[in-house]
């Protein structure tokens, strides 16, 4: 699966011709020197870009971005430049600043399918997964339904990406690319048989051991930007976000003078080469020292931003293949004796019941401290919209505390709260099963 050629199309430099100056003795004119000023930007920019697509074909991504951004600065409005840009971000691992870049391209260009992919998989990347989700859903219609839905899938929600890429995968439009991509979002969703038998539609079986070995590796990452950087082949940096000279509706900076000095200004921006790699927090952050309550409305979360090993120490295979090599183990979830306390711990609220079965499913294989307890969850609105609550609980108030305490120690988000209606999880429920009302 060349999941990367999928993330980093080519594009093609937009050149513009220059001016024609023209003189003559009688009655001639001679063009403006804003005119002259712009046709030289514009030669400079298509000169940036083409450097920066000759650096991105190099693998070169803090060259490429030195040029675009360069690009842009001369040619703010141009959309083309814009989605450069992004791309030599990502290849740069700067998944903040690519982020924008690809919003700004699409606000100039809204048709640009590739520019929304992007954008979504920029948002997995720096943790923001639910703005991810409302990027796909909100371009569905420009963007591929394979390619949607392996995103939709590492976006957290392998419900519905499976079930895109299933209806894809039974029409007269799949291949082995949509077949791959359902097989790895069976693996994030830790449903490894299923994925072994879509995958191996495709390979030979001796290497179908193989390639679930690593995604059973790529399905538990230590940190947000792990999984798009692996797909693109880059290593997450430090991002502070695109320079503020660049931002889209910032006034273009016209260089007065000679037209010598507009050239001058297409040079492009130094690009960063002392870029230091993102590195996993071990300590909570500030102001986590105290479990505090959350409010009695409902707050709907985002999925935390980091989730990492138990422990911080190497994933066990041995825990995940199955050992008689025929399949992969499925995720299986201890239903424990009901709980009698009345304090929960809120892990988070999401748009539907899948995706808080696929939040759980990472965030247990991530968080030692879950082991054995039980999901639970519940339906409400908030703005009008429905979301499902994802909890544990039935704790004591000082035990809810504690697990909290420690599940915010090793980077996730949660909050203490009464029971208000949680329930054992939807996706545990057997069928008919009936739950009593509290």
């Amino acid at each position: 699966m060349n999941t990367r050629a999928l993330l980093l199309g080519g594009i093609s430099a937009l050149l513009l011709g220059g001016t024609m100056v023209g003189c003559a003795a009688n009655g001639g004119s001679i063009a403006s020197a804003s005119d002259l000023s712009g046709a030289l930007a514009a030669k400079g920019a298509a000169r940036n870009a083409g450097k920066a697509q000759t650096a991105l074909a190099r693998h070169e991504g803090p060259v490429a971005i030195g040029y675009a951004e360069g690009a842009v600065a001369l040619m703010p409005q141009s959309a083309e430049y814009r989605m450069l840009l992004g791309q030599s971000y990502l290849q740069g691992g700067r998944f903040t600043s690519a982020s924008r870049a690809f919003a700004d391209t699409l606000q100039l260009s809204p048709t640009n399918g590739k520019a929304a992919l992007n954008l979504a998989l920029a948002q997995v990347a720096t943790g923001d997964w639910q703005a991810a989700r409302q990027t796909l859903a909100a371009h569905a219609a420009i963007i591929p339904a394979p390619d949607r839905g392996l995103a939709l899938s590492l976006a957290g929600d392998t419900a519905g990406g499976i079930a895109l890429l299933t209806e894809v995968a039974r029409s007269p439009e799949t291949n082995a690319k949509v077949r791959q991509n359902l097989a790895l979002s069976f693996a994030l969703a830790g449903r490894w048989q299923e994925a072994r038998v879509v995958a191996a539609a495709d390979m030979a079986p001796a290497d179908v051991d193989a390639r679930l070995a690593q995604w059973a590796l790529f399905a538990q990452p230590a940190t947000a930007s792990d999984q798009v950087a692996s797909l693109l082949g880059v290593r997450a940096v430090a991002d502070a976000g695109q320079p503020v000279a660049l931002a889209l509706n910032a006034p273009a900076q016209v260089v007065p003078g000679v037209p010598g000095q507009a050239l001058a200004a297409a040079e492009p921006v130094a690009p960063q080469t002392d870029a230091v790699p993102v590195e996993v927090a071990s300590a909570p952050a500030a102001g986590f020292s105290k479990v505090s309550f959350g409010p009695r409305q409902e707050v709907v979360q985002a999925l935390p931003t980091m989730m990492l090993r138990p422990g911080n120490g190497p994933i066990k295979l041995a825990s995940i293949l199955a050992s008689n090599g025929r399949g992969m183990a499925t995720a299986a979830y201890e239903v424990k004796a009901p709980a009698t306390g009345r304090w929960y711990v809120q892990l988070g609220a999401f748009e539907s019941a899948g995706v808080a079965r696929d939040a759980w499913g990472r965030a247990s294989r991530r968080f030692a401290m879950l082991a054995g307890h039980s999901p639970n969850g519940m339906t409400f609105k908030a703005n009008g919209e429905d979301f499902y609550r994802l909890s544990v609980g039935g704790f004591s108030r000082s035990a809810a505390n504690s697990m909290c305490r420690q599940y915010r120690a090793k980077g996730g988000a949660c909050f203490v709260r009464q029971g208000a209606g949680d329930a054992m999880a939807q996706w545990l429920r057997k069928p008919g099963m009936q739950m009593a009302s509290r």
